[in-house]
């Protein structure tokens, strides 16, 4: 089963420095259809201004992706951790019993991210960062970026059962990912228009995705692909 969620069906808050779009419920925006998938919890799609950013602010027991669709994104944490990801790239973070942190655009032009959110397995461990460049062009098919897998060992790790993947496919390519009985997925195209098993998507639209054993992803334009998979 596939089910599509428009981009213009997200919600959306517009606060001047961050535009962002929530394709689950987050903040002041709360739809009881969308408040989890499986234990993915959060995927915004944010807009970041110039010289602009997030504030130090504290978290605990989640685990924080984010993935740099453009620009740079740059990290500083009460546990001493400073670094910069830029597009292509990603930084995890294990709130655990709790970090405050800060992330700031400090380049000077717009930076764009989906920062996605997965409920952990075991709550109360010690909080982690890090970050890794997965160079666009450079993926053959769908990569592991992220994961808390077994066989995953070579991504970056987050505490929960899920993958993050992610391919960059001309017009005309396509990449298959296999999922494992009972699994769920997300998938949003960054950027381009995909037909997922059939079914047309258009950049920042998501598909929800249950009981499908082989995910077919066909770019009918130059396309950048972000999936995940969780239980």
């Amino acid at each position: 089963m596939l089910q599509l969620r428009p981009f213009k069906s997200l919600g959306h808050a517009d606060h001047g420095w961050l535009d962002a779009h929530h394709h689950f419920s987050f903040a002041e925006y709360y739809d009881p259809q969308r408040m989890n998938w499986g234990n993915l919890r959060v995927w915004n799609d944010d807009l970041i201004a110039a010289g602009s950013g997030f504030p130090p602010h504290p978290h605990r027991d989640m685990e924080i992706i984010t993935y740099v669709r453009e620009g740079a994104i740059s990290h500083q944490d009460n546990l001493g951790n400073k670094g910069r990801t830029e597009a292509g790239d990603v930084q995890v973070m294990s709130a655990g019993t709790g970090i405050t942190h800060a992330e700031y655009n400090l380049e000077n032009v717009d930076t764009r991210i989906f920062q996605i959110w997965i409920v952990p397995e075991k709550v109360g461990q010690a909080p982690s960062w890090g970050t890794r460049p997965f160079p666009k062009g450079e993926r053959e098919g769908f990569v592991t970026l992220a994961s808390g897998r077994d066989g995953d060992e070579d991504s970056l790790r987050i505490r929960a059962d899920a993958r993050l993947v992610a391919a960059t496919l001309l017009a005309g390519e396509s990449a298959e990912y296999r999922f494992e009985a009972g699994r769920r997925g997300y998938l949003v195209p960054a950027k381009g228009m995909v037909e997922v098993n059939g079914l047309r998507a258009e950049a920042r639209d998501g598909v929800a995705i249950e009981d499908e054993q082989v995910l077919r992803v066909m770019a009918l334009e130059d396309s950048e692909i972000v999936l995940v998979d969780v239980a």
